[in-house]
C-alpha cells in the first residue's frame, strides 16, 4: 500500500522534495496528494498535472487523508504547522532546522510525541552509511583515542540568496525568531553530523557553546562563523562556517585521534581514514533517503534515523546562537565585492575555516585580525 503524502513548501528547497517525493511514487511506495502553498503552483512549475492544493495545511490533510506530510516552509513556521498535522495523527517529515530556538524546539517535539505520531527531521547526512562506519572505526580504536570533532564550511552564496525570500538572512522578522544563519540553516548539516559523530546528539550532551558570529554581507545573520561546543563527555566540537569563501568546497567533518584521524565529506558520502602505520585508505557508502526511511517506520517498523531527540544537541547551538549578540559586521578591509558575481568575499577565510576545523580552535585564538573572542553560554538540558 503507497503511503499518501503532502508536501508543504513546494518552491525553493521544496522542489528537491518534489524530485525525491516523485521517486518514490515511481518506486510504488508514496503518493502525492496534496501541495500547501500560498500562492498555488501552476502546472509549468510543477512539471505536469498537479495534485489537490491549498494555503491551509489543515484543511489540505483532513481532504486528502495523507499520512505524512513534508513540511519544508520558513523556520518560524514549522513548529505551528508540525502541529497541527500531528493533532490530526499525521506523521512527519520536518525540514532542517527543525525550529528557530530551543523553546519552539521543545513545544514541537514534546506536543509531536504527546499525538503519538512519528517524526524526522530532515538532516540527509546523518541518513549515510558512513556515520554508523565511522563510529565503527571510532569504537574499534582505528585512530586511538579521540580528542575532538570539526567541522568545516566554505561555501559561495551571492548577494541574491540573501534576497530569496523576506525571512533570508535575518535574525528576526516582525518580533518572531528566523536564525537563518551560515552555522544554523545552509551549512547547519556540518554542526549535526559532527555532533552525531561525537556521540552528542541529545540536548543533555552539550554543556556550553561558544560563539563567534560576524557577517559581511548586508544581513542581521551570521554569514562567517564559527562555534564550539563542549559536551557532556569531555571533547569539544569546533564547526567553522562561511558563505564568503573564495572558492566553494565541500563541506566535511573531522574526527581527531591519538594516532590519525577520520575526513567525512558529508555530502558525497566519502571517508578518509588516515592513521599511523598505515597508507591513507578511502570508503564511499551509501546513504538511506530520510522519507523513506520514515515510510519503512510507518510500514515495516523501521528505526527512525533522525528523531527530533536527536536533534537536541543541534538546538542547543542553535538557542546560543539565537541568544548570542547580534552578528558584527566585518570591517570594509576584511572583504571584497565581486561585481561580476554579485558577491562579497572575505579573502583567507577558505584557510581559516580549514584551520578551525583542524586545529579546533575559533577564528580569533587562530589571529584573526577581525575576530574577537568567543561568547561562551553554558548549557541547561532544559
Amino acid at each position: 500500500m503507497t503511503v499518501p503524502i503532502v508536501l508543504a513548501g513546494a518552491r525553493g528547497h521544496g522542489r528537491w522534495h518534489v524530485r525525491n517525493i516523485g521517486r518514490l511514487q515511481d518506486k510504488g511506495l508514496v503518493r502525492l496528494v496534496g501541495i500547501c502553498e500560498l500562492t498555488p503552483l501552476t502546472e509549468e512549475e510543477y512539471g505536469g498535472e498537479l495534485p489537490a492544493q491549498s494555503a491551509d495545511l489543515g484543511a489540505l490533510l483532513d481532504a486528502t487523508g495523507a499520512r505524512v506530510a513534508v513540511v519544508c516552509t520558513p523556520i518560524p513556521t514549522h513548529t505551528d504547522l508540525a502541529l497541527a498535522a500531528a493533532r490530526r495523527g499525521v506523521h512527519l517529515l520536518l525540514e532542517k532546522p527543525p525550529a528557530p530556538s530551543y523553546a519552539e524546539f521543545r513545544r514541537m517535539a514534546d506536543g509531536v510525541a504527546a499525538q503519538g505520531v512519528a517524526c524526522q527531521v530532515g538532516f540527509q547526512s546523518l541518513g549515510s552509511h558512513a556515520v554508523p562506519a565511522i563510529r565503527e572505526l571510532i569504537a574499534g580504536g582505528a585512530i586511538g583515542e579521540v580528542v575532538g570533532y570539526g567541522g568545516a564550511g566554505a561555501w559561495v552564496r551571492d548577494e541574491d540568496y540573501f534576497r530569496r525570500a523576506p525571512w533570508a538572512g535575518r535574525r528576526r522578522l516582525n518580533g518572531v525568531d528566523v536564525i537563518d544563519g551560515a552555522l544554523t540553516n545552509p551549512l547547519a548539516h556540518a554542526v549535526a553530523t559532527a555532533l552525531a559523530l561525537a556521540g552528542a546528539g541529545r540536548a543533555e550532551d552539550v554543556t556550553a557553546v561558544e560563539t563567534e558570529l560576524w557577517h559581511a554581507n548586508a544581513i542581521e545573520a551570521d554569514d562567517t562563523s564559527c562555534v564550539r561546543v563542549t559536551t557532556a563527555q569531555g571533547r569539544p566540537v569546533v564547526v567553522a562556517a562561511t558563505l564568503c569563501a573564495e572558492r566553494a568546497d565541500e563541506p566535511y567533518v573531522l574526527v581527531h585521534g591519538s594516532r590519525g584521524r577520520i575526513t567525512f565529506w558529508y555530502k558525497q558520502d566519502r571517508v578518509l581514514l588516515q592513521r599511523a602505520g598505515h597508507g591513507p585508505e578511502e570508503f564511499e557508502y551509501g546513504r538511506t533517503d530520510l522519507l523513506e526511511n520514515l515510510v519503512a517506520h510507518l510500514t515495516s517498523g523501521a528505526d527512525l534515523l533522525v528523531p527530533p531527540d536527536a536533534t537536541g544537541a543541534f538546538m542547543k547551538v542553535v538557542e546560543a546562537v539565537r541568544r548570542a549578540p547580534d552578528p558584527a559586521p566585518l570591517p570594509e578591509s576584511a572583504w571584497r565585492r565581486l561585481p561580476a558575481e554579485r558577491r562579497r568575499v572575505v579573502p583567507g577565510v577558505d584557510g581559516l575555516v580549514a584551520a578551525c576545523a583542524d586545529t579546533l580552535a575559533l577564528y580569533s585564538e587562530l589571529g584573526a585580525p577581525w575576530a574577537v573572542p568567543a561568547r561562551t553560554q553554558e548549557v541547561s538540558a532544559r
